[in-house]
């Protein structure tokens, strides 16, 4: 975990794996900035080893319980890309609903904020476009009347 490029959602509480088998999360974290889509990582006190717990619905379960403790309310998330599974760590992948509670929780979104520079861009060319349209035209109409 890096507390720098992280945001903790959760500090450390336990689950119950489909199994019976109990597991001790140190956090709940996500990173500060992203494009759209949210990863959600689980950090585990203790190795999981080789064990799928990302595919476990009963743990996932308590995972979306806790983040939805804490505020978010949307619909439940699944797995993340498998090469992110890791020894002490699960990643789930967030649906876009997630974001407004990520934001509130600092998260910044760069793609809402690469689409408002472009728009932004857009409108400036449009404008240059516009004064380089208007002044051709004068010049034409000038160009005509004499």
């Amino acid at each position: 975990m890096n507390s720098e490029t992280d945001i903790q959602l959760s500090g450390p509480f336990s689950v119950t794996d489909a199994a019976g088998r109990k597991h001790d999360i140190q956090a709940i974290r996500i990173f500060d900035e992203g494009y759209g889509i949210i990863d959600v990582y689980v950090d585990f006190a203790a190795a999981i080893g080789k064990e799928r717990l990302f595919e476990d619905q009963k743990l996932i379960a308590q995972v979306l319980a806790r983040l939805r403790q804490i505020g978010y309310a949307g619909p439940d998330f699944g797995h993340g890309d498998l090469g992110l599974q890791d020894d002490k760590l699960i990643v789930l992948e967030a649906p876009e609903e997630f974001n407004a509670f990520a934001a509130s929780k600092g998260w910044k979104d760069l793609a809402a904020e690469f689409a408002e520079d472009e728009q932004e861009d857009w409108h400036s060319e449009a404008s240059d476009s516009q004064a380089a349209s208007s002044s051709k035209l004068d010049a034409l109409k000038n160009k005509f009347k004499t």
